[in-house]
C-alpha cells in the first residue's frame, strides 16, 4: 500500500496462465475470477489440457461422493458437447488460482447459469465440499426481457474458502443495503441499513456515470467492493486473471488493498492504464522482480 492509502496495481498485459504460474504460492487473500461465460459463441483461443492427477499437490479430487474426478468430468461432459473444450481451458487456471490462495483467503468464480451448475461440481471435486463457502446471486433488472420463458437476470458467484478455519470474512465492514420493509424495524435500525444476505440486487453499470468504461463486459464497482471488504484487510493482496475494465484492482486500490491484474487483450490493458493511472504495467509474464508484494517499494 502506498503512503497515500491508495493501494498500488500492478497490470499484467500477456496469458494469465503463463502470469499465474510466474507468481508465488499462497500470495492473494482474494482471488476473483470472471472468465469468458460460455455461450457457444467462436473464440479464438488455445485450449490446454487440464493436469493429470497427482500432479498439482493439496488438490482434493475426491469432493463428490467419494467418486473419481476423471469419471465426474466424464459424466457431466454427456449433458454439454461445450463443456469439455471450455472447462479444458479454465480448469488449468482455476488449479493456478487455488494454488496462489493464501491459507486464510477466498477465491471469487462469477458466471452465469450456462456453466454454474457444472463449475459447483467441478470445483467441489478439485477443492473438496468443505471448502464451499457460499453461493451468491447478483440480480439484475436491464435490458431485453423475452415472454417465452422467466427472463434471465441474475449471475451466480461461487464462494470457495482455502482453508475452512482460517479464512478471513468481515461481515461489518461490508456496505450495508436499505431494508425492503424499512417499517418493520426500528428506527435507528432502517437508517444504518442490513447486512446482505447471498442475494445481490444491484444495478448494472449504468449507461451514464462515473464509473462507465465502455468496456463490454464492466462488472459494477459496487459489487466488487462488496467482496474486497469482507474478504480482504487494507494490505492484503488480490488477484484477477480475467482483469477486462479493471474493476477489480479500482476497488481494491480504493480501499487501500494491492492488486494484481492480468488480460491478454490489448483494449482492456488501454482501459486499466486510463482508468488507474497509477497502475505499473508489465508484458508478459512478471520475472521475481516484478510481483508484487505487500512490501515491495515501488
Amino acid at each position: 500500500m502506498s503512503e497515500s492509502g491508495r493501494g498500488r496495481v500492478e497490470i499484467h498485459h500477456g496469458d494469465n496462465l503463463a502470469v499465474a504460474a510466474a507468481l508465488a504460492s499462497e500470495t492473494f487473500t482474494l482471488i476473483y475470477l470472471d472468465p469468458p461465460f460460455n455461450t457457444g459463441r467462436t473464440r479464438e483461443r488455445a485450449i490446454e489440457t487440464a493436469r493429470p492427477v497427482g500432479e498439482a499437490p493439496g488438490i482434493v479430487r475426491r469432493g463428490f461422493h467419494g467418486r473419481e474426478y476423471e469419471r465426474l468430468r466424464g459424466d457431466l461432459r454427456v449433458y454439454d458437447d461445450r463443456f469439455d473444450d471450455y472447462w479444458g481451458y479454465l480448469e488449468p487456471r482455476l488449479l493456478e488460482a487455488w494454488r496462489l490462495l493464501a491459507d486464510d483467503g477466498t477465491l471469487y468464480l462469477h458466471l452465469d447459469y450456462r456453466e454454474a451448475h457444472y463449475a459447483k461440481v467441478l470445483l467441489d471435486a478439485l477443492f473438496g465440499r468443505d471448502r464451499f463457502l457460499n453461493e451468491l446471486i447478483w440480480a439484475y433488472d436491464y435490458g431485453a426481457k423475452t415472454r417465452r420463458r422467466w427472463p434471465t437476470k441474475h449471475d451466480t458467484i461461487l464462494v470457495y474458502v482455502k482453508n475452512p478455519d482460517r479464512y478471513w470474512f468481515d461481515s461489518e465492514t461490508v456496505d450495508r443495503e436499505p431494508y425492503m420493509a424499512p417499517g418493520l424495524v426500528t428506527p435507528e435500525k432502517a437508517a444504518r441499513g442490513k447486512l446482505p444476505t447471498d442475494v445481490w440486487w444491484h444495478t448494472i453499470v449504468p449507461t451514464t456515470g462515473r464509473e462507465k468504461t465502455g468496456y463490454p463486459t464492466q462488472k459494477p464497482e459496487g459489487v466488487l467492493r462488496r467482496i474486497v471488504q469482507a474478504s480482504t484487510r487494507p494490505g492484503d493482496l488480490v488477484l484477477d486473471l480475467f482483469a477486462g475494465s479493471g474493476t477489480t484492482g479500482a476497488v481494491a486500490s480504493a480501499l487501500g488493498r494491492d492488486a494484481v491484474l492480468v488480460d491478454s487483450n490489448p483494449d482492456a490493458v488501454s482501459v486499466m492504464r486510463q482508468r488507474m493511472p497509477h497502475a505499473q504495467v508489465v508484458a508478459g509474464a512478471p520475472d521475481d522482480r516484478a510481483v508484487v508484494s505487500g512490501t515491495d517499494a515501488r
